[in-house]
């Protein structure tokens, strides 16, 4: 069983087999985005208002505590974690509406997955210390 909580006040994220967040668009378009918890599998839903349009970056927040989730260090992805058999990993994913990329994370072991890795993987291959330069 995997379980996604906020990595701010830890609640819970998944409902059934969806991950639920809300997101704001570059327009300031506001909703909930029901994510596939299924790591590779990047279907979404979301109310026929709240319009995804491919290619627009996207402001993620925790749908309990509204804290943002867009990671600092790692432009353009978002970071939540995930418990799986009792392991706590960091999981990114891009913000980048249609860019198909996820990074299961847990020290210097990372899973990576999707058909854009390759565009975020330089997060995850580079040292700390020269990560400000990215």
């Amino acid at each position: 069983m995997k379980d996604y909580f906020c990595p701010v006040c830890r609640s819970q994220l998944r409902i059934d087999d969806q991950i639920v967040l809300s997101a704001k668009s570059p327009k300031n378009e506001q909703g909930l985005i029901f994510l596939s918890a299924k790591i590779g599998d990047y279907s979404k839903k979301t109310h026929p208002d709240f319009e995804i349009r491919e290619g627009e970056e996207y402001k993620f927040y925790c749908s309990v505590c509204h804290a943002q989730l867009n990671d600092e260090e790692k432009p353009n992805m978002v970071k939540i974690k995930l418990e799986e058999e009792g392991t706590i990993y960091d999981c990114y994913f891009s913000n980048i509406a249609g860019e198909e990329v996820t990074f299961k994370v847990r020290g210097e072991e990372v899973e990576e997955y999707g058909f854009h890795k390759e565009r975020r993987r330089k997060y995850f291959d580079v040292p700390d210390e020269y990560k400000k330069y990215l």
